[in-house]
């Protein structure tokens, strides 16, 4: 698919965007289409007088002229000065068509200048014994003639008589009538337009309130919609607060139930604790690893089953800044040799999460910094791309390339020697991808040691 047209799509999937669009281009094809009308009315119209006022003007000069002795005679007067300006493009003239006739009468704009007129063959005369074409004028403009011939007397005497209008200033006039009619509707056009805009964008700001209620549950912020709504909406609103308290109860018996099954296994793991206690020996320790790794586990698993719960519902919102800094502390009391170090380059940083969430994983990376380090810790909150990023460095020997995958494995030691279970850092690998966040491993640039960086997400402010 084209990249621009997939970049249009997300705008395009706006309501108000499409109900504008749509609007717009309605109102842009309605006045177009009212603006060609009135202007082809108008220009039909236009013509239709000026026709009409030839033809009239021709019946005032026919009135005019007389025979004299075999000769034209009369003083035409239609009643329109532009008849007297030379070459105004109005004109009329009398010529004698039958033999036993002499002279002609012009107007005085028409000097000596001539029309020609195209034979009776090519327009021939109408029921009313007129006819009507355009023909260039003497300035090159165009002119329409209205043409008819009259018998003068009773010895049979016939005239021409033709009354010319200036075309050209005709149309020029309809022109200037249709880009003032366009210029107008343009302007009422886009008013209307903008109008229609600020009154769809007034009308759906509801739906965009409910929109940014749903982004502040999503967040944290708000824990129910604001049912103050348009009746047409308020029911969804209602709808949606239903959800949220049947979601809110879901999750609230699923920890109820994660507690109880957790309380019901503390006291058999317990047991088998202290008989392997009883027991002694190689079959009592392995009894007793056996107890911490089912406690450990099913820590691990209760753990997901919350994180998971309450991924998908309201996000929690925990200040990263004092958590980590309550955790450095802890970390520097438990191991008094070491240099702890916390430094903070996100100042006001939210976890979208829960704060036993934060406190398990960064706590488990602080302990095994703990237990490889040899003198320093460095603790480091910092911005990353769409979250948050948490690095963990220690000045022990850390681990090679190889053995990463291999740390990340449930139950997977690499030192016999140091104490627990080789479940921490599979547990805050398997945390962190609960929340969509990433966690890697690799050597510190600066330490020598292991480098455990976290991206968490970030809730909005």
């Amino acid at each position: 698919m084209n990249s621009r047209l997939t970049g249009y799509l997300p705008r395009l999937r706006s309501l108000s965007l499409r109900v504008i669009m749509l609007s717009t281009l309605w109102t842009i094809i309605s006045f177009f289409a009212i603006a060609t009308i009135i202007s082809a009315l108008y220009g039909d119209a236009r013509l239709q007088s000026f026709r009409q006022l030839l033809s009239a003007h021709l019946f005032s000069v026919i009135a005019s002229v007389s025979v004299n002795d075999g000769t034209l005679a009369g003083r035409p007067d239609p009643g329109e000065v532009r008849y007297s300006s030379p070459l105004s493009g109005w004109y009329w003239s009398v010529e004698p068509v039958s033999d036993n006739l002499k002279g002609s009468l012009r107007s005085v704009s028409l000097g000596d200048k001539s029309i020609d007129a195209p034979s009776t063959l090519n327009v021939p005369f109408d029921t009313s014994f007129q006819r009507s074409y355009t023909e260039p004028g003497p300035k090159g403009e165009q002119v329409t003639v209205v043409e008819t011939e009259v018998v003068l007397d009773a010895e049979n005497r016939v005239a021409r008589f033709r009354v010319m209008g200036n075309l050209s200033e005709v149309e020029r006039e309809i022109a200037g009538f249709r880009n003032t009619l366009y210029f107008y509707l343009g302007i009422f056009a886009l008013g209307g337009t903008l109008i229609n805009a600020a009154v769809i964008l007034f009308g759906l700001r509801p739906l965009d309130r409910v929109r940014r209620s749903l982004a502040d549950i999503r967040e944290g912020k708000v824990s129910r919609l604001n049912e103050n709504l348009p009746l047409e909406i308020a029911p969804l609103a209602r709808e949606m607060n239903a959800l949220i308290d049947n979601n809110r109860r879901i999750m609230e018996r699923s920890r109820t139930q994660v507690g109880n099954l957790a309380h019901s296994l503390k006291t058999p793991l317990s047991v088998l604790v202290n008989e392997s206690r009883t027991i002694g020996g190689t079959e009592g320790r392995i009894i007793a690893e056996q107890s911490a790794a089912m406690q450990v586990q099913v820590q691990h698993y209760l753990q997901r089953a919350r994180v998971a719960a309450q991924r998908d519902s309201v996000v929690f919102r925990t200040p990263v800044t004092p958590t980590l800094a309550r955790l450095a502390r802890v970390t520097a009391k438990l191991n008094p040799t070491m240099d702890v170090q916390f430094l903070n380059q996100m100042d006001g940083a939210i976890f979208a999460g829960e704060q036993e969430d934060l406190e398990e994983v960064v706590g488990n990376l602080l302990e095994n910094a703990g237990k490889w380090g040899r003198s320093a810790i460095r603790l480091t909150l910092a911005k990353a791309d769409g979250g948050l990023e948490i690095r963990v460095e220690d000045d022990g020997p850390g681990l090679a390339s190889n053995q990463i995958k291999d740390a990340l494995t449930r139950g997977k030691r690499l030192d016999e020697s140091k104490p627990g279970t080789g479940l921490g850092l599979s547990i805050v690998y398997d945390t962190v991808r609960e929340y969509g966040g990433t966690l890697r491993l690799d050597r510190s640039a600066d330490l020598g040691g292991l480098n455990a960086r976290l991206t968490l997400p970030v809730a909005g402010n």
